[in-house]
C-alpha cells in the first residue's frame, strides 16, 4: 500500500495514494460564511465546484499554515448520492510517499469516536516514528456529506 504523507502539529499521517486524483498548490478559495472551521472553502477544480477541508483544522482546530509544501490533495469522495465527487484536502508538508507491506498497518488500539477518519498506524520503515492512515471515506460526517454534495449537484444542474 502506498501512502501520501503529510504532517499535522508535528505528527505524520498518510492518505491512500489510490484515492488521490491530483495534488495542487494552494489556490484562492471561496470562503463559506458560517461553515465549520475545518471547511476551508470552495475551489474551482477543472470546472467543478469542489469543497476543501483543512485537515489541520479538522484535527487541531487551528488552520493550516501556508508553507511552500502545503497543498490541496484532490481525492474522490463517495457522496450520499452514490457518486464519487472531487474533494480537496488541505494538508501541510505534502512532500513524499511511503510504501507499506500488508500487515505493516495495525489498529491504533484506541477508537476515537470524534475522529472516525483516523485509521491504522505503522512504524515508518525509514525511522521517524509512526504514521497514521487517514480514511478519506470517513472525513465528512454523514449529515455534511448529504447536504454538501446535494447543494453542489443542485447548483450544477441549475
Amino acid at each position: 500500500m502506498l501512502l501520501l504523507l503529510f504532517q499535522i502539529a508535528g505528527d505524520r499521517f498518510g492518505l491512500d495514494a489510490d484515492s488521490v486524483i491530483e495534488i495542487t498548490p494552494l489556490v484562492e478559495l471561496r470562503v463559506l460564511p458560517r461553515a465549520p472551521a475545518h471547511v476551508a472553502g470552495l475551489m474551482n477544480y477543472r470546472g467543478a465546484v469542489t469543497p476543501v477541508v483543512d485537515l489541520t483544522a479538522l484535527l487541531t482546530g487551528k488552520s493550516a499554515q501556508k508553507y511552500l509544501s502545503t497543498r490541496i490533495v484532490i481525492v474522490l469522495f463517495p457522496g450520499h448520492d452514490g457518486k464519487d465527487h472531487p474533494l480537496g484536502l488541505m494538508a501541510e508538508h505534502v512532500t513524499e510517499t511511503r510504501s507499506f507491506k500488508p500487515g505493516d498497518l495495525r489498529p491504533a488500539g484506541v477508537d476515537v469516536k470524534a475522529a472516525p477518519f483516523l485509521g491504522e498506524v505503522a512504524l515508518d520503515p525509514r525511522g521517524g516514528g509512526m504514521i497514521q492512515r487517514v480514511r478519506v471515506d470517513a472525513i465528512l460526517p454523514e449529515e455534511v456529506r448529504k447536504t454538501l454534495f446535494a447543494l453542489i449537484a443542485k447548483a450544477e444542474n441549475a
